[in-house]
């Protein structure tokens, strides 16, 4: 029996390793541009403020709030997933968020003159955002979770296959039981 399910696991475990790999080294390598910002700081960002109009009509009583982020995505490029439009007396506001990205519209009701300030960083804010899934929407986010479960799984058929080999089975146990010990350390002597 045991050799029967050794050799289905063995598969599942090296199978699943290099289907996750790219996503282990993504999220390994962001991890370190994220525990050591000032390392990788690329200085790219920038600012920019535009100015425009709208039709009025689009802004009165009800916003049409469709109308109104197509308009600014068409006229200025905007890109990010809406994150809020909030419709004031006097003020409608519309922000855009995304990896490394954000754009706010700030409209005059009833005129419908507007300012949009827009702010881009560079690839390093992009793939920490994305290791986050920070404002990277849902398909991301199934993405970060399914990489999650897939290194989960292949580190418990690993586990599974220490078991198997008395040979290297004690030295392994040993290994694993020395990584949680000095993980649980560094958290309450470093942490707290």
């Amino acid at each position: 029996m045991r050799v029967r399910i050794a050799g289905p696991v063995r598969w599942l475990h090296t199978y699943l390793s290099m289907f996750g790999l790219a996503a282990v080294l993504f999220f390994s390598l962001t991890g370190i541009t994220l525990n050591h910002p000032r390392w990788f700081y690329d200085g790219v960002a920038t600012n920019l403020e535009i100015e425009g109009r709208l039709d009025p009509a689009l802004i009165r009583d009800e916003p049409d709030k469709l109308e109104v982020v197509e308009h600014l995505r068409r006229e200025h490029g905007l890109r990010g997933a809406l994150a809020s439009f909030t419709a004031e007396e006097d003020e409608c506001v519309v922000t855009f968020k995304g990896p490394g990205y954000s754009a706010d519209a700030f409209i005059r009701r009833p005129e419908g003159d507007y300012r949009v300030v827009e702010e881009r960083h560079g690839l390093v804010a992009v793939i920490n955002d994305l290791h986050k899934g920070r404002d990277s929407g849902p398909v991301w986010s199934a993405v970060v979770d399914v990489s999650a479960a897939l290194m989960a799984l292949a580190a418990a058929t690993g586990l599974f296959l220490l078991f198997y080999i008395k040979r290297r089975r004690a030295l392994g146990l040993l290994t694993a039981l020395a990584g949680a010990v000095a993980l649980a350390a560094a958290f309450f002597l470093g942490v707290g």
